[in-house]
């Protein structure tokens, strides 16, 4: 081969490795190259999950220097863009609700990594201002609701005959039609739509003075501007929830440990990232705040910039060496 014609090769092999070496230094939008340039989290349906993704937007962004897309997608979805690497995390799972996603992406199939505890302890349970048990004390406890006078006070025009058992997002974790029918109460469950909406209606119920039975949680600034008050259902066990698959729960929402779950990939797809996301730790009272800045009409992204403003002593250790 002539001289030009090496030259001439040489030339297409310095452009191909350098097309090469561009494309896997800017990662691919499938997550599978071997480096990520864009973190992908998955941000649930309620706030406290968006709070959570802002703070580690504006942090990944403004402080470790790594771009961050949170996409919106409901916390059953997820799992499986996260096994598949189209996601790369999520800061937030609920594991009351995800034993079977648990055991089928972590534990047998090892596509998504559970990582670091969140630091926040939720609850749901189910709940009523706290003024009706003032009038009706029985409804303390769920027994109360096997009363038909105290059922009535739940009727709706949609439910006609039965107390009306107000719901949220159809997509978030909910046993409540298992939890009625299995206690043999005169309940038929309404799905509010959105967390949004679910705190509409608390608040036209709360000015009224109406009844209200609905499904709420902890943590949520909710509870610092109206009197909720929890009924008690009958305690949970490992054992009763054992049977949510067949339909058997029977009992209440345990305490929940919120955890993270990771593209098991990403520590070598994101090194920083996702020493940074690990890292990422902070406590039920730092997320209350976070989401009553949101519910005073703060977008997240808003919020998150408030509290870091606020808390660098707190997040100041997340962030990765140089």
């Amino acid at each position: 081969m002539s001289s030009a014609g090496l030259l001439h090769r040489w030339i297409g092999w310095t452009i191909a490795i350098a097309l090469l070496s561009s494309a896997i230094g800017c990662g691919s939008d499938d997550g599978g190259g071997t480096h990520v340039s864009t973190v992908r989290l998955a941000v649930n349906p309620w706030t406290g999950s968006a709070v959570d993704g802002a703070v580690a937007e504006v942090l990944l962004e403004d402080e470790v220097g790594i771009s961050v897309e949170l996409i919106d997608v409901d916390e059953f979805t997820q799992w499986e863009g996260i096994a598949d690497g189209e996601l790369h995390g999520c800061l937030e799972v609920w594991p009351s609700g995800h034993a079977a996603d648990i055991a089928e992406y972590i534990v047998d199939q090892g596509s998504v990594e559970q990582g670091s505890d969140l630091g926040v302890i939720g609850k749901i349970g189910w709940y009523v201002p706290t003024y009706l048990v003032d009038q009706h004390p029985q409804l303390a406890t769920w027994e109360g609701l096997q009363e038909p006078s105290i059922v009535s006070l739940f009727r709706t025009a949609a439910t006609g005959t039965h107390g009306q058992f107000l719901a949220g997002d159809p997509t978030w974790v909910q046993y409540d039609q298992q939890i009625i029918d299995n206690l043999g109460l005169d309940l038929q469950v309404v799905f509010a739509g959105s967390e949004q909406e679910l705190l509409a209606r608390l608040e036209t119920a709360y000015s009224a003075q109406q009844p209200l039975l609905f499904y709420f949680f902890k943590p949520h600034s909710a509870h610092n501007r109206y009197g909720l008050t929890e009924v008690s259902l009958p305690p949970h066990t490992d054992a009763c929830y054992a049977q949510a698959s067949a339909g058997g729960i029977d009992c209440d929402y345990p305490t929940d440990h919120l955890f993270k779950i990771f593209w098991p990939r990403l520590e070598h797809a994101s090194p920083r990232a996702y020493e940074f996301l690990q890292r990422f730790q902070y406590t039920t009272e730092d997320q209350t705040e976070l989401i009553a800045l949101v519910d005073g009409g703060m977008t997240p992204e808003a919020a998150a910039r408030v509290w870091i403003g606020e808390h660098e002593d707190i997040w100041r250790e997340w962030i990765p060496a140089r």
